[in-house]
């Protein structure tokens, strides 16, 4: 039997760690019968590692190349650790593997020091995919997608580890990602479906 990729065994432990079923109010406003906390696997020690490496095979396979990862805090702060930290375990048994550098989108400008707004990589021209862990109506993804634009950087992809396909998050996110791509490692219908199969 074949060893299961990273993202199976991260689908499975999202399933786990992460899903629950019940009445919830989404961030947006709206009510589901399903709630994803992403946060629960991607600071988990393994989870964290699986998304790491998710992540970058999911890039690698639609031919992405960029010099950094980042997006809004706090969903995407253990995505964005876990994919740079992923592709330095790479970089050292694979010279040619590139380093991915990471950076991290305020919700505000800092108002003292450097009156940041974009912590960590930061470089114009440079070409960086936006990360997101559950993607419904793609606000703050935008919001992230806006800050590394306005900063100067290409945004040559974006990524989110559950795609809730609705309230037009998609279309949205595409048009402020201005064509580029927009990838995600599994939808909701997926995790709910692993759910399920282990109860």
């Amino acid at each position: 039997m074949p060893t299961p990729t990273h993202a199976q065994q991260l689908l499975s432990l999202l399933a786990r760690l992460s899903f629950r079923l019940g009445q919830f109010t989404l961030s947006s406003g709206g009510s589901s019968d399903y709630y994803i906390d992403c946060r629960t696997t991607t600071l988990h020690a393994e989870g964290g590692r699986l998304t790491g490496h998710a992540i970058l095979e999911l890039l690698e396979a639609n031919g992405i190349e960029a010099a950094a990862v980042g997006g809004l805090t706090m969903g995407a702060d253990p995505i964005v650790s876990n994919v740079a930290t992923a592709s330095a375990w790479r970089a050292q048994t694979n010279h040619s593997a590139p380093l991915i550098h990471g950076f991290l989108v305020r919700k505000a400008e800092k108002a003292h020091g450097a009156k940041r707004r974009i912590e960590g990589f930061c470089q114009e021209g440079a070409n960086v995919v936006i990360v997101d862990d559950v993607c419904t109506t793609g606000a703050s993804t935008i919001n992230a997608i806006e800050a590394a634009q306005e900063a100067g950087m290409k945004v040559v992809a974006v990524v989110c580890i559950v795609e809730r396909e609705e309230a037009n998050g998609r279309p949205a996110v595409e048009a402020a990602a201005q064509g580029s791509p927009f990838l995600r490692l599994f939808t909701a219908n997926d995790v709910r479906a692993e759910h399920v199969k282990q109860l």
